[in-house]
């Protein structure tokens, strides 16, 4: 009997010019600025790393959502989790190629949200000057109403994502959230006004982050993240799905101590024995596991980067086909696997075709699919 268990990809939405990143990094910037320059920083180091069927894409371009959510069927994604940047008092960035989605119906791949409610600073793309660019903020309750009917005409779309009828959506760093329970509680009671049975929330921290935070543990893991007098959901990722924190993880396995703003060579991990850390028995019933495919971020960060070597379509099939394995030993936990990510081609981070694999990413995926469906 076929395994319903679901692939979920994030995906950035940074393929197209903005004012703010013409301004701060030159006319014309995009995610392919950084992914063209990048270069080797070792013997057989694979630099740059550059796309393969769908080319430098513009996300402008209508036809290119389309072309990715078709690709993303054939090969067994069953949905597209959107990077969304809401910084407050309606301030947004990169909100056009979701809106472009919503309008257009041929584009039938299921998709949800993911607040990425995070300040943007320089030293993401490689300065040793940490400077904000643009700061995120929380500005109470109307700010959060207008957030939230802003996110309404996505969540009644019949493609996004829904678990008991209530929309998935995912907060990056919910702790950083000011009276969180607030937020969370308003959030519930639209949702509730608006024909839902409340919001499916899903942390991208993990328990340590959250324990860090003096959130509390329980029996089954962190049950002050469900509070069934407000009917919420919450659902707790692998650490490994956090861009930011993934270093401090690897490092503390690993037992490195090379502190990522001082240091002037790449931290470099094997990528089977790195994956092969993560692969932890499930803390508790709300533990959804985050995967990568690969991770080389020198296009962003340099002789600073990350690199998980020897990264290969089968080491790739091999991770997924444990953790998929990992999770049908654990029937009470969501049946969903986090990709991490479907285009974050400056983070090394992608399953789309490159110049060097092609399609043999996603063909891992559908292979694990298929031995899952046998």
């Amino acid at each position: 009997m076929p395994q319903n268990i679901k692939f979920f990809a994030y995906y950035l939405p940074q393929y197209h010019p903005i004012d703010e990143n013409d301004l701060w990094w030159g006319k014309g910037f995009t995610e392919w600025t950084n992914v063209a320059k990048a270069k080797p920083l070792f013997k057989g180091h694979y630099q740059p790393v550059l796309p393969g069927d769908l080319g430098f894409y513009d996300l402008r371009m209508p036809e290119v959502q389309l072309q990715q959510a078709n690709l993303a069927k054939e090969y067994g994604i069953d949905g597209f989790i959107y990077y969304q940047y809401w910084f407050g008092n309606g301030k947004m960035l990169l909100e056009k190629p979701a809106e472009a989605m919503l309008k257009d119906e041929n584009i039938d791949l299921p998709f949800c949200f993911c607040w990425a409610n995070e300040t943007w600073k320089g030293i993401w793309h490689g300065l040793d000057n940490p400077s904000v660019l643009i700061e995120q903020t929380y500005n109470g309750e109307q700010d959060y109403i207008d957030y939230f009917n802003y996110l309404l005409p996505f969540f009644k779309d019949s493609r996004y994502i829904k678990v008991d009828n209530k929309p998935m959506f995912h907060i990056y760093r919910m702790h950083d959230i000011p009276e969180l329970d607030s937020f969370l509680n308003l959030f519930n009671t639209l949702a509730i006004k608006n024909g839902f049975d409340g919001v499916y929330f899903i942390s991208t921290l993990g328990p340590h982050e959250i324990a860090e935070h003096k959130f509390v543990y329980g029996k089954v893991g962190i049950d002050v993240f469900h509070r069934m007098r407000y009917g919420k959901e919450y659902l707790f990722l692998n650490e490994s799905s956090i861009a930011g924190r993934i270093e401090r993880k690897i490092k503390k396995m690993l037992n490195s101590t090379h502190e990522v703003n001082k240091r002037t060579r790449p931290l470099i991990f094997d990528y089977t024995k790195g994956v092969s850390k993560f692969d932890i028995d499930f803390p508790h019933k709300k533990y959804i596991p985050c995967v990568f495919p690969n991770w080389d971020n020198t296009a962003r960060s340099g002789k600073k980067s990350l690199i998980f070597k020897n990264a290969t379509p089968n080491a790739w099939k091999n991770h997924l086909g444990k953790t998929v394995n990992k999770l049908l030993q654990n029937p009470e936990n969501p049946q969903i696997i986090m990709i991490k990510s479907w285009n974050e081609w400056a983070e090394g981070n992608y399953l789309e075709p490159d110049n060097k694999y092609g399609l043999q990413w996603l063909e891992s995926v559908r292979m694990v699919k298929k031995e899952l469906n046998k």
